[in-house]
C-alpha cells in the first residue's frame, strides 16, 4: 500500500511538471530564439616564421567585418554555410566556407626572406595557438578536455594578450555547456588581462543568462559603441533587447532591437535582419500588441525564406507558436504541416537533436494539440499517435509523455473512455520511465558540475601559482631596478660634479685671461705714452714751442680716448678708426718730410657691425713709421685700408713702402738688438688670449709689401663679426 501511495505521489508531481512544460504557452513567450551563431576564432600568420600579420581584413560575405589584431588573431560571428573572405594587400584573397564552430589558421608563404625570429617565442606562440585550436575542437564534445587544454595553454602563455584569449575561450566553453556563473567569472578574468569588445559582449550576455539582469544591462551600456564593428553593434543591441525581454520590459526590448535592426539594414547584415524582425514581433506580442507583432512576423518569414532552409523552418516554428498564443489554430496547423514536409530536406544535411523545435514528433504533437483545441478530435488523434510513435523512435520521453497525456484527454473528450484509460496507463508508464531518466540526469548533472568546478579550481590554482611566480620575479626585478637606479644616481651626481668643476675651471681660466689682458693693456699704455712724450721732447729741444703745444693738445685728446677704452676687451671699429686717425695725424705731424698717409674704408663695409680689441692696430702703425718710413731716403707712403672679405669678415691692411723688416733690423744698434719689442709681443699675447676666449675672432699676418730694396711691410688683420 505504501509503495502504491509513493508511486501515486510521483505520478501527480510528474503530471503537474509535464503539464507545465509540455503545453504551449497561452500568454507569454520565452526569450526569443534564433539560429545558432558560431563564434569563429582564427589567426593569420606567416608559415615559416609563424610571425602574426596584423590589419588583415576579415569579412563574412554580406555580414560581419573585422580586422586582425597585433598578434594576428581575429574573432567574427558567422553561420554554417557563410563564406569567410580574408583580404590583405600583401597576399592573394582567401575564401573559406564555414562548416562548424572551428578555429581557422591561415598561413601565408613569405614573399621575401624575413629577419631571424626568436625561436623560443615562435615555439611558445605555436604551442599556445595549437592548444587553443584544440579547445575549439572539443568545445561541444568534451568539456573536461576543453578545460584541460585551456590549462595547458595558460602554462604556455607568454603575454597578457594570450591570457585574455585563453580565459575568453574558456568562458565560451562554459557558455556552451550552460555554466553561466563560471562563464561570468572567466570573462571577467579575461578583461582583467586585456579589455576587448568581444569579452565585454560575452560578459554582458553571460550576466543575462545567469539572471544578473541589471549587471547585464550596465555592462552593455558601458561599452563604447564607437569602438565596435557594425556586427558587434548589432550584437550589443540584440543582447540588450534579450535582457530587457527577460525582465518583461517589452518596450525597452523593442527599442533596443530596432536600433540593432537599423544598423543591420544599413550594412546588409542579412541573418541579423531576420532575427531582429522576429524578436521585435515576439516582444510586441508579449506586450499585447498583436497587430504590430503580426507585421514583423510577416517580415521575418519573408526574409527567412531567402536564408537557409533550416533558418526558414525555425522562423515558421516561432510564427506558429505566435499563432497558437493568439488562438489562430488554422494558421498554426498550416505552418506546422509545412515544417514537417520540409524538415526531411534539412535532415539530409544536418542532425536535428531532440532539443530542436524542428523535430517531427514536436510538430505532430502541436498539430494534434491545435486540432484538439478546435475540438476536431478525429484529426487530432492521428497526429498525436504519430507524435508518440516518432518520440518513441527518437527516445524523446518528454514529447512522448506530453503527446500520450494529450491523446488520453482527446479520447476522453471524444467519449472513447476505453482508449482514454489505456492511453492513460501508457502515460503512467512513460512518467515512471521519465522519472527514472530524470534521476539519472540529475545525478549525471551533479557529477558533471562537480567535475567542471574541480577543473576550474585547477585553472584558478594554476593562475595563483603564476601570480606567485610573477610576484617573485617582479620582486627580483624591483631589486635589480633599485641597484640600477642607485648606480644611475651615482653616475648623475658624478656628472653634475664634473660639470660644476668644469664650469669652475672655465671661470677661473676666464678670470686669469681677463687679468692677463688687463696686465697687457696696462703695459701697452706706458709704452705708447713713452713714445709720444719723446716726440714732445724733440719739439721742445728744437725750440718749437708752438708746435709742441699743438702736438700736446692732440695728444691729450688721444690719451683721454685710450684711457676710456683701456678696460674694454672690444670696442666698436668706428672708435678704433678715429683713434688711428688721431694717432697717425700726430706721427705725421712729427715726420712730415718722411711720409704721407691715407685711411680708406670701402663703401660696402658695415663698420657698425664689427668690434675690435682697443690699441690692436696702433703698434703696427708705430712700427711702420718708426722702423720703416723714418729711415727711408725718399718720402714714403703709409696706407690703412678696411675692406670686406666675406659676409662675416673684413680685412684691415696696414701697408708701408719703408725699408722693410730685414734692413730695419740691420740698422738697430747692438743695445737695441738685445731688447725685445714690448708692443709686438703684447699684441701676440692679447690676440692669443682673445681668440681662446672668443673663438678665433682675430687673425694677424705680416709679410713684405713688395719686391726690391725698399720692400716695405704689410700687416693684414682679419676681423670676424660677433
Amino acid at each position: 500500500m505504501t509503495k502504491q501511495i509513493t508511486y501515486l505521489f510521483l505520478f501527480v508531481a510528474l503530471f503537474f511538471f509535464g503539464t507545465i512544460t509540455a503545453q504551449p504557452p497561452e500568454t507569454d513567450f520565452e526569450m526569443p530564439t534564433t539560429t545558432p551563431v558560431f563564434t569563429i576564432r582564427g589567426s593569420v600568420r606567416e608559415s615559416q616564421t609563424y610571425k602574426p600579420i596584423s590589419k588583415v581584413n576579415i569579412e563574412i560575405n554580406g555580414g560581419a567585418y573585422t580586422r586582425t589584431d597585433l598578434d594576428g588573431s581575429f574573432v567574427i560571428e558567422a553561420r554554417k554555410g557563410d563564406e569567410l573572405v580574408i583580404r590583405h594587400k600583401d597576399f592573394e584573397t582567401v575564401y573559406y566556407t564555414i562548416q562548424s564552430n572551428e578555429r581557422i589558421t591561415v598561413e601565408i608563404e613569405p614573399a621575401v626572406e624575413e629577419e631571424q625570429v626568436d625561436t623560443k617565442f615562435k615555439r611558445n606562440t605555436k604551442g599556445f595557438n595549437s592548444l587553443i585550436d584544440s579547445v575549439s575542437k572539443y568545445k561541444k564534445v568534451n568539456v573536461e578536455k576543453s578545460i584541460s587544454f585551456v590549462g595547458k595553454a595558460l602554462s604556455q602563455s607568454n603575454s597578457q594578450i594570450q591570457n585574455a584569449e585563453a580565459y575568453m575561450v574558456l568562458a565560451e566553453v562554459y557558455m556552451h555547456w550552460k555554466q553561466y556563473d563560471l562563464a561570468v567569472t572567466n570573462y571577467r578574468v579575461s578583461l582583467q588581462n586585456r579589455e576587448t569588445n568581444q569579452a565585454k559582449l560575452g560578459l554582458a550576455k553571460a550576466y543575462g543568462l545567469n539572471k544578473n539582469y541589471q549587471e547585464s544591462i550596465d555592462t552593455y551600456n558601458a561599452i563604447d559603441k564607437n569602438t565596435l564593428s557594425n556586427y558587434e553593434k548589432v550584437t550589443l543591441f540584440e543582447g540588450l533587447g534579450d535582457t530587457y525581454f527577460s525582465i518583461k520590459k517589452y518596450d525597452s526590448s523593442v527599442k533596443a532591437y530596432k536600433k540593432g535592426l537599423t544598423v543591420a539594414n544599413q550594412h546588409l547584415i542579412k541573418p541579423k535582419i531576420v532575427d531582429l524582425n522576429s524578436k521585435i514581433a515576439q516582444s510586441y506580442n508579449s506586450g499585447g500588441k498583436t497587430d504590430k507583432a503580426q507585421t514583423f512576423f510577416d517580415n521575418s518569414l519573408d526574409l527567412a525564406e531567402k536564408e537557409t532552409k533550416k533558418r526558414a523552418l525555425e522562423e515558421k516554428v516561432t510564427v506558429a507558436d505566435f499563432q497558437n498564443t493568439n488562438r489562430n489554430y488554422s494558421e498554426e496547423i498550416q505552418l506546422r504541416k509545412e515544417i514537417i514536409r520540409d524538415v526531411k530536406e534539412v535532415q539530409r544535411d544536418s542532425i536535428i537533436v531532440n532539443e530542436s523545435p524542428l523535430t517531427p514528433q514536436k510538430q505532430n504533437y502541436k498539430i494534434g494539440n491545435a486540432y484538439s483545441l478546435q475540438k476536431d478530435y478525429a484529426k487530432a488523434i492521428p497526429y498525436l499517435e504519430k507524435s508518440i510513435e516518432e518520440a518513441s523512435a527518437s527516445e524523446d520521453l518528454i514529447v512522448k509523455k506530453d503527446a500520450t497525456k494529450r491523446l488520453s484527454d482527446v479520447f476522453a473528450d471524444a467519449g472513447d473512455f476505453e482508449n482514454a484509460k489505456l492511453t492513460f496507463e501508457a502515460y503512467k508508464n512513460v512518467v515512471n520511465e521519465l522519472y527514472i531518466k530524470r534521476e539519472q540526469e540529475l545525478s549525471q548533472s551533479d557529477r558533471f558540475r562537480r567535475n567542471i568546478i574541480l577543473q576550474q579550481y585547477r585553472i584558478t590554482s594554476l593562475e595563483s601559482d603564476r601570480e606567485l611566480t610573477t610576484s617573485l620575479a617582479n620582486e627580483r626585478y624591483k631589486n635589480q631596478q633599485l641597484v640600477i637606479y642607485f648606480l644611475i644616481s651615482g653616475l648623475i651626481l658624478l656628472l653634475i660634479t664634473a660639470f660644476f668643476m668644469y664650469k669652475y675651471i672655465k671661470q677661473q681660466r676666464l678670470a686669469n685671461n681677463l687679468l692677463a689682458l688687463k696686465s697687457l693693456r696696462s703695459q701697452m699704455n706706458p709704452h705708447f705714452i713713452f713714445n709720444a712724450l719723446n716726440s714732445v721732447n724733440s719739439f721742445i729741444a728744437n725750440n718749437d714751442e708752438r708746435t709742441a703745444n699743438r702736438y700736446l693738445s692732440d695728444f691729450s685728446h688721444l690719451m683721454r680716448a685710450v684711457l676710456e677704452n683701456s678696460e674694454e676687451d672690444f670696442i666698436p671699429l668706428q672708435k678704433e678708426i678715429e683713434l688711428l686717425d688721431l694717432y697717425t695725424k700726430l706721427e705725421h705731424f712729427r715726420f712730415k718730410d718722411k711720409f704721407d698717409y691715407t685711411i680708406k674704408v670701402e663703401s660696402d663695409v658695415q663698420v657698425s657691425q664689427y668690434q675690435i680689441p682697443p690699441m690692436l692696430l696702433q703698434p703696427y702703425i708705430e712700427n711702420a713709421v718708426w722702423h720703416g718710413l723714418r729711415y727711408k731716403s725718399e718720402k714714403g707712403y703709409l696706407q690703412i685700408k678696411i675692406a670686406q672679405k666675406t659676409a662675416n669678415e673684413i680685412t684691415i691692411t696696414i701697408a708701408d713702402d719703408g725699408i722693410g723688416r730685414t734692413r730695419s733690423k740691420l740698422l738697430k744698434t747692438e743695445n737695441q738688438q738685445k731688447q725685445t719689442s714690448k708692443g709686438m709681443g703684447n699684441i701676440k699675447k692679447r690676440v692669443a688670449i682673445l681668440n681662446t676666449m672668443y673663438k678665433d675672432r682675430v687673425d694677424v699676418s705680416i709679410d713684405d709689401h713688395s719686391q726690391g730694396e725698399d720692400c716695405g711691410t704689410r700687416v693684414m688683420v682679419t676681423l670676424k663679426k660677433d
